[in-house]
């Protein structure tokens, strides 16, 4: 077409305007026109996408709700098949014009001549022209041809500064489609299920015939499809149910891997608005592994009515989350929950915290002799008295014994030591945010009473892993002068006690060591665990479970010498689980992890701090006094060592015969304060009598002693485990018809159930100042 021809056509489209003033306009914007680099940079998905410490996918959310757009795609990302269809549909001498298909401008012209209906002649330049310029954006009544000859010149501009594939591929990312869907990624994914490299020539017939009707009924995009494949000579057949199909199809999550929902939704509400995507400090590998091990085991634990579970894995030198796993996805009916941030009861993993600011403090030593007998201590709402998990006592133990076992009462006692406002003020020390001071919580502290969150108590074991230094975690890759600068704030601010200093030492190093020996110590919980436990790892490991609130929180903290897993399996109701205890629920998981970190390397216990000795000890018990440890070889702090520990049956408490008193327990005046979180059946309060039985040789031994309560005859023999109800009660121990001793006692904090014939009554129970917890 001559030079001549052009102008002729581009000056009937100008008519009735002052065209040297247009056209100056229009060169002023077409100046503007930004750089393919630009263009790309600028590209803003609407979904927001977490990456691993790798830069590789793990989790796309929705961010815009307004827009569905994905990600950039380059042409060598799209099919062949999609190619071919857009430019054959809407520009087919894409590839041998300049930016204005003159032919097509002189069609558009002369069926304007004679009123006929026809394309129009934007190219696909032209029109991505319009899309960049957003005062170019198409009007709902079509664009006049001012604003045709605008995109003209502005299509000029862009052929004259960008390549080909370059227009192509800014096209392919920018073009509106259907509804929401603006660019192929977001049309392919949603319409498809697949990638636009996937889409073959009758899918992406559908892609372009949708450019030029986004909103038109099936049978209207089956057509036009129809008709680009008639161009490339291929069959339509079946085109009307693909159609169909396509376009019932309803959007969801992007395409690819979606195992980190917890963490990705954590930074999305953290990042600025324009960023498309965070690098977290995730490691691929292990996040998918973390999943896959926890949603496994819940699924073992389904018949004892567990949904819930949130793993954590931490780096312990650079403090770096390496697993974030907030919940068990599918199979929770509260997935959006992210249990690695809810509060919830730590139950026992609070008691080496207790036993470590104890060491600290020089108030115990691990071979200090504590006792495990049954306690009523004082409190505002009457008295608590703890149990043990396996509602045994086993008299007096050694500290080493009693953490290793997770026994409650020795652990009570030493939270008593401390002052509950000083282990409050102890356990903010560790990172663990506590809403209350120590008062509110009572003697329950000792036994998690207090409520924290997966990764706080996580990174508190990592304090302990770390010789007692604790310093906050990181879940994001940032720049290392940037971080350095936000530390040195946060310790300056620390100083004035308005923020958490960047690094603290709640106890020394040499207190933590002897918290993590006796942690490694699988010897030390043969009691309780055994010795073929979940928690005996290859290597070395110190390791802690938890249960608390009647079965409601299970726990298997632990650390090795490179790593802090920590795992919580529950119900984010909050309903209680069937018979799951921290070494069946938690631990399992938590030994899976520990392996599968160590495998190629075993972990390495670590080496004697300054300030740590060791020295071999031995127990003496004198006659009547019985004790579970044995002579071994232990570890203190400088200065607290002692080699001989002796117990009297003199020291003991609880069980000592009362002088001129037949009955041992209760003591007259005794209140009872029952818990909510045991079971009312496995609540008993011991009937004890110090009174011999006397018995006639070669006649069967008759029961000579008798307990009788509220006037009624109750059991037989010098003890009975009786189920506490509720009210004040007198108590007789009677022989051969004569009342050797009488007690009055009450017991608070439970209300009466109706009772059924031949069945003893329950117990519906009150609050009480604190859940007893077990290992």
């Amino acid at each position: 077409m001559s030079w001549r021809l052009r102008q002729r056509l581009l000056a009937c489209g100008l008519a009735g305007m002052t065209g040297i003033g247009y056209l100056a306009t229009s060169a002023a914007q077409a100046a503007g026109l930004p750089t393919f680099q630009q263009v790309r940079a600028s590209h803003l998905p609407s979904d927001f996408t977490l990456l691993d410490r790798d830069g590789q996918p793990l989790q796309t959310l929705r961010r815009d709700p307004r827009v569905r757009r994905l990600p950039w795609v380059t042409l060598d990302e799209v099919s062949p098949a999609m190619r071919t269809a857009i430019v054959l549909s809407e520009d087919q001498r894409f590839w041998q014009h300049s930016g204005i298909d003159w032919q097509g401008v002189a069609a558009s012209a002369w069926s304007n001549l004679w009123n006929e209906r026809t394309r129009g002649a934007s190219t696909l330049t032209m029109q991505l022209a319009g899309l960049l310029d957003k005062r170019g954006a198409r009007p709902a009544g079509g664009r006049n041809w001012g604003q045709k000859a605008t995109q003209a010149w502005a299509a000029r501009q862009l052929e004259a500064r960008w390549r080909k594939t370059e227009v192509l591929e800014a096209y392919l990312n920018h073009v509106p489609f259907r509804g929401e869907l603006v660019g192929l990624p977001a049309l392919s994914q949603t319409l498809f299920g697949k990638h636009p490299s996937g889409l073959d020539a009758q899918e992406s017939a559908i892609a372009a015939a949708l450019v030029r009707g986004p909103n038109a009924r099936a049978d209207a995009v089956a057509r036009r499809a129809c008709q680009v494949l008639a161009l490339q000579q291929r069959p339509c057949t079946g085109i009307d149910l693909v159609v169909t199909q396509a376009l019932a199809r309803k959007g969801g999550p992007a395409l690819g891997e979606q195992s980190a929902p917890h963490l990705a939704r954590l930074l999305m509400a953290q990042a600025p608005a324009d960023a498309p995507s965070v690098r977290s400090t995730l490691d691929g590998h292990l996040q998918r592994l973390a999943q896959e091990t926890l949603q496994r085991h819940l699924l073992e634990l389904a018949h004892r009515q567990v949904e819930d579970g949130a793993v954590i894995v931490i780096d312990n030198a650079r403090g770096e989350v390496l697993a974030w796993v907030g919940g068990s996805g599918t199979l929770s009916q509260a997935a959006q929950v992210d249990a690695v941030l809810a509060l919830r009861q730590p139950g026992s993993t609070l008691k080496p915290f207790v036993y470590g600011l104890a060491f600290e403090r020089r108030l115990l030593t691990p071979a200090s002799l504590l006792q495990d007998e049954p306690v009523q201590l004082p409190t505002g709402a009457g008295l608590y008295i703890p149990q043990n998990y396996d509602r045994r006592f086993r008299g007096w133990v050694s500290v080493r014994t009693a953490l290793g076992n997770s026994l409650n009462v020795p652990a009570v006692r030493a939270g008593a030591m401390l002052g509950a406002d000083a282990l409050a003020e102890g356990l903010r020390g560790f990172g663990l945010a506590l809403k209350e001071p120590g008062g509110f919580y009572g003697p329950g502290l000792a036994l998690g009473s207090a409520e924290v969150t997966l990764r706080d108590l996580s990174n508190a074991y990592r304090a302990l892993a770390n010789g007692g230094r604790w310093s906050p975690l990181r879940w994001q890759v940032g720049d290392a002068k940037r971080d350095a600068k936000r530390d040195a704030k946060r310790d300056q601010a620390g100083a004035h006690g308005t923020a958490t200093p960047s690094q603290v030492s709640p106890i020394s190093p040499a207190a933590a060591h002897l918290v993590t020996d006796i942690l490694a110590d699988n010897g030390a919980r043969a009691l309780s665990f055994g010795l073929h436990s979940a928690l005996a790892t290859r290597g070395f490991a110190a390791v802690k479970t938890g249960t608390s609130k009647d079965m409601r929180d299970n726990w298997c903290i632990g650390y090795t010498d490179r790593y802090t897993v920590g795992v919580w399996v529950g119900n984010a109701s909050g309903s209680p689980m069937h018979d799951v205890s921290g070494v069946a629920g938690a631990a399992p998981v938590w030994a899976s992890l520990v392996q599968a970190l160590h495998r190629e390397r075993p972990s390495r216990a670590p080496d004697l701090p300054p300030g740590v000795r060791q020295q071999r000890i031995h127990f003496e018990a004198s006659a009547g006094a019985s004790m579970v440890d044995v002579d071994r070889l232990e570890r203190f702090i400088e200065g607290t060592e002692q080699a001989t520990w002796r117990l009297d049956v003199a020291a003991t408490s609880g069980t000592a015969a009362r002088p001129g008193r037949a009955i041992v327990s209760p003591q007259d005046g005794a209140i009872f304060a029952l818990d909510p979180d045991i079971p009312p059946r496995a609540q008993r309060v011991t009937l004890r009598s110090q009174a011999a039985q006397p018995g006639q040789t070669g006649q069967p031994v008759q029961p000579a002693l008798a307990w009788w309560l509220d006037g009624r005859r109750l059991a037989t023999g010098a003890r009975h485990d009786w189920l506490p109800m509720p009210g004040r009660h007198v108590l007789s121990l009677r022989q051969q018809g004569q009342v050797l001793d009488e007690v009055r006692f009450e017991v608070r904090g439970a209300s009466l159930t109706p009772c059924q014939a031949r069945t003893p009554c329950a117990a519906s129970v009150g609050p009480s100042p604190a859940p007893n917890r077990g290992p």
